[in-house]
């Protein structure tokens, strides 16, 4: 059951390319690499404790408050997050600005805790956010690897195109300005989404012939 609960999440149900959920942030975050992986763990550490906190305390918060239970839990684990990275890591804090605070609003944390924290043991939960942060990470990943590689030449802020290459100095390659542009998120999650989709169809047919 762990391993079905853990290896869901990252594809056959990923978060963002098969669910849709969570995509604001990552057009959002993906110009360069750094702050999307940031992000990603941001993200991955709240939805996993907020699960196993919201897990713990299931049987113990009265229905008609436990939206308002949800909200401070997740939103005491962000606070913490974006101290943690001002304190640590203060440029890529800058960098993600006013979107590691709307993490509290992230549709991914509030549709786990509701659809399998309330209703799991608590290692469970903690398992199923830990495995949905993860899913939702590798997207962000990719799109950002992508974004950064042809829109600036460069991954985690190092060139890895020769600068000999470049037109202005005599070469025959330039960035495609177009990949840092929020348009081309869309264009690349939806590739994403597209692949996903192609390879879950595949599988879910090999299965129906079997």
């Amino acid at each position: 059951m762990n391993k079905r609960i853990f290896l869901d999440p990252l594809f056959k149900n990923n978060p963002v390319s098969v669910l849709a959920l969570g995509i604001c942030s990552a057009l959002a975050v993906t110009v360069k690499m750094e702050p999307a992986l940031v992000m990603a763990l941001s993200v991955t550490l709240v939805t996993g404790f907020s699960g196993l906190i919201l897990s713990m305390l299931r049987n113990t918060i009265p229905d008609r408050i436990r939206i308002i239970v949800q909200l401070i839990v997740i939103a005491t684990l962000v606070i913490l997050v974006d101290q943690v990275l001002k304190a640590f890591a203060y440029p890529i804090s800058k960098q993600l600005s006013v979107f590691v605070g709307l993490i509290i609003t992230n549709c991914i944390i509030m549709g786990r805790i509701e659809a399998f924290a309330l209703h799991n043991k608590p290692f469970h939960a903690f398992v199923d956010g830990i495995a949905n942060g993860l899913g939702y990470g590798i997207i962000l990943v990719a799109v950002s690897f992508f974004r950064e590689l042809f829109g600036s030449g460069t991954l985690m802020g190092y060139p890895l195109i020769p600068e000999s290459w470049y037109v202005y100095a005599g070469g025959f390659y330039e960035n495609n300005g177009l990949f840092i542009l929020p348009p081309m998120a869309l264009i690349v999650v939806g590739l994403i989404v597209w692949v996903f989709n192609a390879h879950n169809a595949k599988k879910d047919k090999k299965a129906w012939n079997k």
